[in-house]
């Protein structure tokens, strides 16, 4: 089954809406954004979350230390990195965290770099664009996804991100077979708040798609 992250929740109700819908995952953005929330935001709306639904801290260049503070303070399942960050910094979080390692594919030397953090928990693809970090609304190019060999070498889930909405989804899960999704403008009425929803549209199209899948792997088996 495909896992769903609605990214970019600002407040109580968005999270539970996501949640209602069937989200595996919110994030929050403790990074210079539309979507950035406090530690106290956060850590408000980590209380409404219910078990199973898990909580992960989008940090860029943010010092290992302060991911650490902010993270147990608000109850973060997991963190995710942005930027730039040494293997090093990565096993020392991972040691209390599961890290999420973010990625921009300009070419595929962005898996290359991936292999240089074995300790992170999973690795997350989006989309490159001068000067920005995620966020961009822009699809990874077909032909830079990664192929099934290169997934294989990875040794961990990875999660695609960039330019989904859920009107492109069902293709992009077809074109990319990834272990998650992950979404944040594509399913907004405006920056930092959610379009409820385009949200349960997005996250049924998943669904559908495992369905899909679930349907033909029956076929061939016969």
């Amino acid at each position: 089954m495909v896992r769903v992250k609605i990214c970019g929740i600002t407040t109580p109700e968005d999270a539970e809406s996501a949640v209602r819908a069937g989200a595996d995952a919110i994030g929050l953005v403790f990074a210079e954004s539309p979507r950035k929330v406090s530690a106290e935001m956060a850590r408000a709306i980590v209380a409404t979350l219910p078990p199973f639904v898990a909580a992960v801290g989008v940090f860029v260049d943010e010092p290992a230390g302060a991911i650490e503070e902010i993270a147990r303070y608000a109850g973060l399942s997991a963190v995710q990195l942005h930027g730039r960050r040494s293997p090093d910094e990565v096993h020392r979080l991972s040691a209390a965290f599961r890290v999420i390692m973010a990625f921009r594919v300009r070419d595929a030397g962005a898996y290359e770099e991936a292999a240089k953090y074995p300790t992170a928990s999973a690795y997350l693809f989006d989309a490159y664009v001068e000067g920005k970090m995620g966020g961009t609304g822009k699809l990874i190019e077909p032909g830079l996804l990664p192929s099934p060999s290169v997934q294989e070498a990875f040794q961990r889930p990875w999660i695609l991100a960039g330019g989904l909405t859920p009107e492109n989804v069902d293709r992009a899960l077809l074109l990319a077979r990834p272990y998650a999704v992950d979404v944040s403008s594509g399913v907004e009425a405006s920056p930092g708040r959610k379009d409820a929803e385009k949200v349960r549209e997005f996250i049924a199209r998943v669904r559908g798609f495992d369905h899909a899948e679930r349907g033909t792997l029956r076929t061939v088996r016969g």
